[in-house]
């Protein structure tokens, strides 16, 4: 039968290439928009995690309340026991302290007075450590436009973009004006070491990273950190083995009584992030329903000027003694050949598309110079093993049911009218 319908499908082009074209095309935009969608938002989300909030972070619990106040005051003390116990009760992560400030940067002329200042965001990291992972998680080697690393302490990072709009140079002295831990003001003088890009419209226009150690001496925070971020075995956000970090954590360490108590939480828990993991994990169900839909009634339609043109043949094979039921599900069966086919081609021109971006990527850092998310200015897409099936789904599904849909006019059509239909 199979062997039957495929040669009756080549020998007929006008009744197996228009629908396949369009089960194609279909599967193509599912597959490719499935994969854009998936390198999208894991790009946001790794992005997320790295510069912000970890797989899993721990604050205070006041400092958790108010988070997008950056108040370092309600910050960790003890880091390093804290610190300690954590490696030992959750070795495969990586963990590591951060302190992030707000203040302002001052570039003194020859005289000592300002020629340039500006708001900026910091980010106090562990740049000096031998063993320190943070250079190859924020990616700050290859990020680095001119200048080097810091090497020695009091040498910082700047966004390339604030450097030019600041008027400083590589090796030239600024000052940073904030507060301290205990609500003190502070100056405290770094050498610029270099500067760098990451592509994050944010971070390029106004960020300066800095050792931990001396931004611990500046704001006057002595072993005291504003959050500890902990990273998933090779940097794998995993939801589910978060939440149980995260539950055993509270348990043991939280007291709700208690606002400089440490608590802490994970990923998805911070702003909207949540609600773009569960799109994520849903993208596929959304993308195929929304298609098969569609499809279904372009290939309705296919296949109703499809079945009035086949009305003869259908008068044949009923004179000759075929059934109805046997006729339509000979249809359905050249359907389903129809839609494997085309979702293999469909498929492979996504992929093939999908790769393509993967590879060059897409800058949209135009669009994203007003933005303060942190955001990647360079989308890729990013092809998963469902990225390989997904169009299947829709394409044979679509294509089964226009063809169901169209071919209940051989039950609603009269022998009769089909064999006058066939003399003529």
């Amino acid at each position: 039968m199979i062997r039957f319908i495929s040669k009756g499908l080549l020998r007929d082009k006008n009744r197996s290439l228009y629908p396949t074209i369009v089960v194609a095309l279909g599967v193509w935009l599912v597959v490719f928009f499935q994969a854009y969608i998936t390198g999208f938002m894991s790009e946001w989300i790794d992005s997320s995690a790295r510069f912000d909030t970890g797989h899993v972070k721990i604050t205070t619990q006041s400092f958790a309340e108010n988070s997008d106040q950056n108040p370092i005051d309600l910050a960790i003390i003890g880091v390093e026991e804290i610190k300690n116990n954590l490696q030992q009760e959750y070795p495969d992560l990586v963990w590591v302290e951060r302190t992030n400030f707000g203040g302002l940067f001052d570039v003194p002329d020859e005289n000592g007075e300002t020629r340039s200042q500006s708001p900026i965001i910091g980010y106090g990291i562990d740049l000096l450590s031998p063993a320190s992972t943070e250079i190859e998680t924020m990616n700050i080697e290859n990020a680095i436009v001119r200048g080097r690393l810091p090497q020695n302490p009091g040498e910082i990072l700047i966004g390339d973009n604030l450097a030019e709009k600041l008027g400083i140079n590589i090796g030239e002295e600024a000052s940073l004006l904030s507060s301290t831990m205990w609500g003190a003001m502070t100056i405290y003088n770094f050498t610029v070491a270099g500067t760098l890009e990451f592509g994050i419209q944010a971070m390029d226009r106004g960020a300066i990273i800095a050792d931990i150690k001396d931004i611990q001496a500046a704001l006057d925070m002595e072993d005291a950190a504003s959050q500890i971020l902990g990273y998933l075995p090779n940097r794998n956000y995993d939801v589910e083995k978060a939440d149980l970090i995260k539950a055993r954590f509270n348990n043991i360490y939280n007291d709700s009584e208690d606002d400089f108590s440490p608590i802490m939480t994970q990923l998805k828990d911070h702003g909207l992030l949540g609600d773009y993991l569960v799109m994520v994990a849903n993208i596929s169900t959304i993308l195929s329903s929304v298609f098969i839909v569609l499809m279904s009634i372009v290939l309705w339609n296919v296949g109703l000027l499809g079945g009035i043109r086949r009305y003869g043949e259908v008068g044949l094979r009923l004179a000759i003694g075929e059934r109805k039921g046997h006729i339509y599900r000979s249809m359905i069966y050249e359907s389903i050949l129809i839609g494997i086919v085309g979702s293999i081609v469909g498929t492979l021109l996504g992929l093939g598309c999908a790769y393509w971006l993967q590879v060059t990527g897409l800058n949209i850092g135009d669009m994203m110079k007003n933005s303060t998310m942190l955001f990647p200015g360079v989308i890729h897409t990013k092809i998963t093993t469902e990225t390989y099936y997904i169009g299947f789904i829709p394409g044979v599904f679509s294509m089964v049911l226009g063809t169901m849909l169209s071919g209940i006019g051989i039950y609603k059509r009269r022998t009769a009218q089909l064999f006058k239909e066939l003399e003529v």
